[in-house]
């Protein structure tokens, strides 16, 4: 594990409160997530967006850097009766974890070589959704800085082996986000 990085983030997650309400965009999707099944939060910091998942039923683990933040995340689940696995992981130096995942988020997390893996850790049908700043962002906020954010228009060719069912980018409360929903293609679809 990278140490500076973890004490990056475990300082940042202590200097102020986080966001515990869910990400918009995933809310605005709730319909994707009628059948529960396996879901995979990508640095999911303290929990906003796995806890929402947990709460319709899914199993849901939850990776971060931050064994603050994965703390966080633990006590939040338990005081709302809702489970959740959680993972401290360095994803600049593991792997994700194995699949096969219905869902995976990745939120305000760029890390252009795990979109690569996305496909093969899907099952087919399975979903990648999130929301990712982009550098346009730089004209209103300071972070995340440059070599964190997507180029415009970036995001539709990094989704490799999936179809992109839902696109956008745009300004939204103060941030300037592509945020996307993609799709692995069943087997019977691939064929056609």
């Amino acid at each position: 594990m990278n140490v500076s990085d973890r004490d990056h983030w475990n300082q940042r997650y202590t200097e102020r409160p986080w966001p515990i309400d869910p990400s918009p965009w995933l809310v605005s999707n709730a319909g994707l997530f009628t059948t529960p099944g396996r879901a995979l939060d990508i640095a999911g910091g303290t929990g906003r967006n796995a806890i929402w998942l947990a709460s319709r039923g899914w199993d849901v683990t939850i990776t971060d850097v931050s064994d603050i933040a994965i703390e966080v995340a633990a006590a939040r689940a338990t005081s709302c009766g809702i489970t959740l696995t959680t993972l401290e992981i360095d994803l600049a130096a593991s792997d994700l974890p194995d699949g096969p995942w219905d869902v995976i988020m990745v939120f305000h997390y760029l890390d252009r070589a795990l979109f690569s893996v996305f496909a093969r850790l899907l099952r087919p049908g399975g979903l990648v959704i999130g929301s990712l700043a982009t550098i346009r962002n730089l004209e209103r906020n300071e972070r995340p800085p440059l070599p964190y954010l997507l180029d415009e228009g970036e995001l539709p060719a990094l989704i490799d082996g999936l179809d992109l069912t839902e696109y956008d980018e745009s300004w939204e409360d103060r941030h300037h986000d592509a945020r996307f929903v993609a799709r692995r293609k069943a087997p019977s679809e691939s064929s056609t």
